[in-house]
């Protein structure tokens, strides 16, 4: 009879490795791992975004530079040319002294914007990073409870069998908790603003083309 019921404690162990081997793939660990894997991608994908904004700026710096610069040389011009009579010359440089300003101003206009979405875009970008770096302490958290669940199981095999039984119905309740964690993770995914952000990043991106 003793032998018996070893033998149905030993089955039942069995089975419930074989049954945690098998949830291994829907374990809230993975999925989180999942999770962060895709997060890391999409914040990667952002820190480009925000170096292309960056990248703008300075070009748009450059325009401005050399419209400022043109526009002072066509109003020294204009000056000489009214100072020596010469009234056609004088109207030209006029004119392009007009069209230097009003390209100075929306230059300064578009600058102002474009680095105003670029502190903004920055900050979103940091707070990216730090949502990873959350779940990455979540995982850890995740896997030292598993781990130290799986590792006073397999334990008691050995120093307690007759506490075995006793304990499936701590993996079940084990099972359950990370169950419960797996579908928040899943929920907080969902609701994530990763989506949001990076569409905002394209959405500015498209009207940066545009001015460019």
């Amino acid at each position: 009879m003793t032998t018996l019921w070893q033998r149905l404690k030993f089955a039942v162990a069995t089975d419930m490795d074989a049954i945690l081997d098998k949830k291994e793939d829907k374990n809230p660990i993975s999925l989180l791992k999942k999770y962060i894997l895709e997060a890391e991608k999409e914040t990667e994908t952002a820190g480009k975004w925000l170096e292309r904004q960056t990248s703008l700026i300075l070009k748009l710096e450059k325009e401005l530079q050399d419209a400022e610069r043109l526009l002072e040389k066509r109003q020294s011009q204009a000056e000489l040319a009214q100072t020596s009579g010469e009234s056609d010359l004088a109207a030209f440089a006029e004119q392009e002294v007009s069209a230097y300003s009003m390209r100075a101003e929306e230059l300064r206009k578009t600058l102002d914007e474009n680095i105003a979405e670029s502190v903004a875009l920055e900050q979103r970008y940091e707070e990216m990073k730090h949502k990873v770096k959350d779940m990455k302490v979540r995982q850890l958290q995740l896997m030292g409870k598993e781990n130290a669940t799986r590792a006073h199981y397999q334990m008691d095999k050995i120093l307690s069998p007759e506490l075995v039984a006793e304990r499936i119905g701590s993996f079940d309740d084990m099972a359950s908790y990370i169950k419960s964690l797996g579908n928040k993770v899943e929920e907080r995914h969902e609701r994530s603003t990763m989506e949001r952000r990076l569409e905002t990043l394209e959405k500015n991106s498209a009207k940066t083309k545009e001015i460019v």
